[in-house]
């Protein structure tokens, strides 16, 4: 395990390249410059920590020692990456920087496909399920390539997953809160199976992992295979609950301040009336 194995440079290059990029279209300055509102420090921030946990999860020594080493840290890094970072990276980004991406008719179409929340939802999860599954991972595993691909596919429709909730493009994520509370539980739902595989096997499923010899202290390999299901299944419904329940509360102030206009209406029509 060297310096460069546990702190990935090529990854660190890449996250300093993109938060470098997006600062210098998002500076104030050049807000002035365009005529456009600043950007909130809120916004920035998330995207960010968005970056951050990229790295953590590409190419800081949780990647390496979950890749060859702990299933339960490889579970850690899979949580980080697909169902935490991309809330961030998606709250970080106006709908001015990414809409011309989205003008050209091809790419719109793609778009618009693959976030319909039907489609956005079935391709994580079978992608990720299939990932899990021990044929798939150890053949996986074995190259280098083909796991890269695979990650950077279940990457891309992980924030296909999350963009009917936090998407920027509104027009793509004009769906009300309680079909995006429903959109969030059914997500849950369909996460549930690879995590008890995972979580009731008695026998350690991964060649890689059985072939593995550990440097340091660890839990026995079938009881670390179960703390990665546990893991992975206890951080999706923390991440999920806190969206649910930000998705509520957005959604029952939109309702109230709704009934608060309509109850005003017949007031104001009654004082013009009177007078």
């Amino acid at each position: 395990m060297g310096f460069f194995d546990l702190w990935n440079p090529v990854v660190l290059l890449f996250v300093v390249v993109v938060g470098l990029v997006y600062h210098n279209l998002t500076s104030p300055s050049k807000a002035e410059a365009e005529g456009r509102e600043p950007l909130r420090t809120k916004m920035r921030l998330s995207f960010y920590t968005g970056l951050a946990l990229f790295y953590i999860g590409q190419g800081s020594p949780l990647s390496y020692i979950g890749h060859h080493y702990l299933f339960s840290v490889h579970m850690v890094q899979q949580s980080i990456l697909y169902l935490i970072m991309p809330v961030f990276i998606l709250n970080g980004i106006p709908d001015w920087l990414i809409r011309p991406i989205f003008k050209n008719k091809i790419a719109k179409g793609i778009l618009k496909f693959v976030t319909q929340p039907l489609i956005a939802i079935l391709a994580f999860n079978l992608l990720f399920s299939i990932y899990h599954l021990p044929l798939i991972m150890d053949a996986l595993m074995k190259n280098e390539w083909m796991l890269t691909g695979y990650h950077t596919l279940l990457l891309l429709t992980a924030f296909a997953m999350w963009f009917p909730v936090f998407g920027p493009l509104k027009e793509y994520a004009n769906y009300s809160g309680l079909v995006k509370m429903a959109y969030i539980f059914g997500n849950g739902i369909l996460l549930t199976p690879a995590c008890a595989l995972i979580i009731f096997a008695d026998v350690s499923l991964y060649e890689m992992y059985r072939n593995a010899v550990v440097p340091f202290s660890a839990l026995p390999l079938l009881e670390d295979q179960q703390l990665g299901g546990v893991l992975m299944k206890i951080i999706q419904e923390i991440v999920y609950g806190t969206v649910l329940a930000m998705v509520f509360f957005k959604w029952y102030r939109t309702e109230r301040e709704q009934e608060e206009e309509l109850s005003d209406e017949p007031s104001e029509k009654s004082g013009l009336t009177t007078a």
